[in-house]
């Protein structure tokens, strides 16, 4: 019998490996596999990995030991099917339910698609699909769905509006220097929590419906990710989507897309638009509040990169909401001060400064090297700045199918993220950098350089690079420059 280990197989735990040999070589030619990679995890703990076929064909296998959650998933993804949405098909389940294949939907997302695209119109025309395709899972899933098996709450009820409310009151507030009577609080969150559970209409509410989880294939979305679906007010999910901190529409975007989710709505399942309107304020309040909670818990506690640079786009929410909604909040005064006391220039330029309002005359290159050619100069005659030793982190160039690929392609980004601590030596060095980088800025330096290192200058020196580079310039809004040295002289060819 053929080992699994042999097919080029990184990440995988002793049992799990078992267990995906037994799935693969039942259920797939053994002289076939070409090679099971992992992905990178996301906010879950379920755990994702690519089965590569010779023949080119893929599949997306999942483990998660959560039966229960896993369970609503094969049901919801039947259901869907059977109506007609575009969602990932079940190619196996184990029989511990443990372990299951989905057709591959690809690497794309829509937010992939608006961070690399902007806001043009084929990004509008992709929106409006997947608002389309929601509103038929929200009003057919409220008829065909049985909520009894949903894992989590059957109904998004004043229990589950609380827990996001306190998610947010824990998890972000509570880490900040924010003055407020818990008390009075505690009782505008029971009084909004009793509001949202008495909304009509209810729909299939799919709890997380954001650009990150919807896929994009031969220019169709695919949704994934909905098994914490359950009954609950529509407005929440078109909300998730359109104000997804990280994609940050324009407003004028955001309002255009939610009246023409009104208008494909209203063709299924008549509403009062006014109510309608009055109620979607009071739940897009609240997600963006859950939504704060989950990048203090990801990003601020448990110091995930990813959600800590999330941050600013949130708040820059909060503010927006301010702008266009804070009439509707009139009978919760003490909520109220804390949205004013969030976007605070204080409590923001704590994740964020925005210099591009201050003619900062800095100058920062980041770049990548090769120990083996020795390391680069600084030109600007400063000494060098920082020199970052990336040879500390596993190197995917040790592995065959990352040998002629660099740290900007998707497996190679893929493996550094879920099977190297890159994430918290990038954090680190971040903290180092950051106080330079302020100091420079007050004091009018025009020059910094920032250098990552590795073995041969392909592949963690390159992503450190670019995620430093694009963090600098989120963050500060200073000119940067990035060189990629040794990839530069190949001309990208390896």
């Amino acid at each position: 019998m053929q080992c699994l280990t042999s097919i080029n197989i990184f990440g995988f735990e002793e049992y799990l490996c078992l267990m995906l040999q037994t799935i693969v070589e039942g259920h797939f030619d053994k002289e076939a596999i070409s090679s099971i990679r992992s992905l990178a995890q996301a906010g879950s703990n379920r755990k994702y990995y690519r089965i590569l076929l010779k023949n080119a064909e893929s599949y997306i296998a999942c483990e998660n030991p959560h039966v229960e959650e896993n369970e609503t998933f094969f049901y919801f993804t039947e259901v869907f099917q059977k109506m007609g949405i575009p969602v990932p098909s079940l190619r196996y389940i184990h029989h511990d339910k443990k372990v299951y294949i989905l057709a591959d939907l690809g690497n794309e997302s829509l937010l992939d698609r608006v961070l690399e695209n902007g806001n043009r119109s084929p990004i509008e025309v992709l929106y409006e699909k997947s608002l389309k395709g929601l509103v038929k899972m929200q009003v057919e899933g409220k008829k065909q769905i049985d909520f009894n098996k949903c894992f989590s709450s059957k109904k998004f009820d004043r229990g589950a509006v609380l827990a996001d409310l306190n998610y947010f009151k824990y998890y972000f507030l509570d880490l900040h220097e924010i003055g407020y009577d818990k008390s009075k609080l505690q009782e505008e969150f029971d009084q909004l929590a009793r509001t949202i559970e008495n909304m009509e209409p209810v729909c299939f509410m799919f709890r997380d419906f954001q650009a990150r989880n919807i896929m994009i294939k031969n220019e169709t979305p695919y949704f994934i990710d909905y098994q914490g679906g359950m009954e609950g007010p529509p407005q929440y999910d078109v909300a998730s989507l359109l104000w997804q901190a990280k994609a940050a529409l324009p407003f004028d975007l955001k309002e255009k897309l939610f009246q023409y989710y009104k208008k494909e709505l209203a063709l299924l399942h008549p509403f009062d638009e006014k109510e309608f309107d009055m109620n979607y304020s009071k739940i897009l309040l609240l997600r963006l509040l859950q939504v704060l909670g989950a990048y203090g818990l990801r990003g601020i506690i448990e110091r995930r990169s990813h959600f800590l640079s999330s941050i600013p786009y949130g708040l820059q929410n909060i503010e927006q909401w301010i702008l266009h909604y804070k009439n509707s909040l009139q009978a919760y005064p003490v909520l109220s001060e804390i949205l004013i006391q969030l976007v605070n220039p204080l409590l923001k330029n704590k994740y964020v400064i925005d210099d591009k309002k201050v003619a900062s005359p800095l100058k920062v290159l980041v770049q990548c090297f090769s120990y083996k050619k020795g390391i680069p100069t600084d030109e600007s005659g400063n000494g060098g700045g920082f020199m970052f030793d990336c040879r500390g982190i596993l190197n995917p160039g040790r592995f065959e199918p990352y040998k002629k690929l660099t740290g900007r392609d998707r497996e190679v980004i893929d493996f550094l993220e879920s099977q190297t601590k890159v994430d918290e030596f990038l954090d680190s060095a971040k903290k180092v950098v950051d106080i330079s980088v302020k100091d420079y800025i007050e004091r009018g330096f025009e020059n910094l350089q920032i250098s990552f290192g590795c073995t041969g200058g392909q592949h963690r020196s390159v992503y450190c690079t670019d995620k430093m580079a694009q963090y600098l310039s989120q963050k500060y809004g200073v000119h940067v420059d990035v060189k990629h040295l040794i990839q530069d002289e190949k001309n990208w060819i390896n």
